[in-house]
C-alpha cells in the first residue's frame, strides 16, 4: 500500500511511467469479525450439543433456542465473509467502490465535490452517516456503474429518501422509484435499473447536492477522516499526473 502523499514523489525518470499505479485499499466495517463469528458459532454449537446429550428432555425448548442462536451467529459470519475484502481502491487515476452487487468507478477529474452530508433544519445541523460525491455530469453513471448495483443502491438509500421527504427536501412523488426511460442529453434513452437510478440520483442531488453516497459502514475510519483522505487523493492525483507528463518529456 502506498500512501497518497507518496504519489507525487514516485521518481522523475522514465521508469515511473511503466511502474504499476500505487493503490490504497480500504476495508469495510461490514466484513469485520467474520471468521470470529463463524468460529464462535461452531464452538457454541458443539457446547450445546454436548449439554443436550445429558439434559435434552429437561431443557428441550431452551436447547432448541440455543441451537438456533448458534446457527444465526455462524450465518452472520458467513455473510460477512461474502462481502468484498475491500470496499474502495484509490489510485492516482480513479476511485473504485466495490460492493457485493457490483461496483462504480470514476476518474478524479469526473468528480466535482466530495463532502460529509450535512443538513440544517432550523437551528440544528444534522450530519448524516454518508459522504456525498457530486459528479461533473450525472450521465457518466450510465457507463461506470453496474446495473445490478444501481438497482441495489436505490433500495439501500431509502433512509436518505425518507429523511429528505420528512424534512421537506423533496416531495413524495420525487421520492418514488421511476421506471420510465431516462433521456440523455444527446438524445439516447436509457431504460431499466440504470434509468431508475439516474432519476434517483437526480432527486437526491436536488435534496442534498450530491449524486452518489458512501455509507459509513463501507469505510474503516470516521467519515470526516475518510472524506479528507479522498480530497487529498483527488488533489494528489493532479500532481501525480503532472509529474508523469513532465517525465515523459525528458
Amino acid at each position: 500500500m502506498v500512501h497518497f502523499f507518496q504519489w507525487v514523489t514516485l521518481g522523475m525518470n522514465d521508469n515511473c511511467i511503466t511502474e504499476p499505479m500505487p493503490e490504497i485499499e480500504i476495508r469495510p466495517q461490514t466484513n469485520r469479525h467474520g471468521l470470529f463469528l463463524i468460529a464462535l458459532g461452531i464452538t457454541l454449537f458443539l457446547v450445546v450439543l454436548l449439554i443436550a446429550q445429558f439434559y435434552w428432555r429437561e431443557y428441550q425448548t431452551i436447547l432448541i433456542f440455543l441451537y438456533l442462536t448458534t446457527f444465526i451467529i455462524s450465518f452472520s459470519g458467513i455473510l460477512k465473509r461474502l462481502e468484498p475484502p475491500f470496499s474502495f481502491r484509490l489510485s492516482p487515476n480513479k476511485i473504485t467502490y466495490h460492493h457485493k452487487y457490483g461496483q462504480w468507478s470514476f476518474s478524479w477529474p469526473q468528480i466535482k465535490r466530495i463532502a460529509v452530508v450535512k443538513e440544517t433544519t432550523g437551528l440544528e445541523t444534522i450530519a448524516l452517516p454518508y459522504i456525498g460525491v457530486k459528479l461533473q455530469n450525472l450521465e457518466q453513471l450510465t457507463k461506470q456503474i453496474s446495473p445490478r448495483l444501481a438497482n441495489r443502491l436505490i433500495h439501500e438509500q431509502k433512509p436518505l429518501i425518507s429523511f429528505a421527504i420528512r424534512h421537506n427536501l423533496m416531495t413524495l412523488s420525487e421520492g418514488v422509484i421511476h421506471f420510465e426511460p431516462y433521456k440523455l442529453s444527446h438524445g439516447n434513452m436509457v431504460s431499466g435499473p440504470l434509468a431508475a437510478f439516474l432519476y434517483h440520483c437526480q432527486a437526491l442531488e436536488t435534496a442534498f447536492g450530491y449524486h452518489l453516497f458512501i455509507p459509513e459502514s463501507s469505510v474503516d475510519r470516521e467519515l470526516s477522516s475518510f472524506c479528507t483522505l479522498l480530497s487529498q487523493c483527488q488533489h494528489a492525483s493532479t500532481n501525480y499526473q503532472d509529474i508523469g507528463n513532465n517525465s515523459a518529456k525528458f
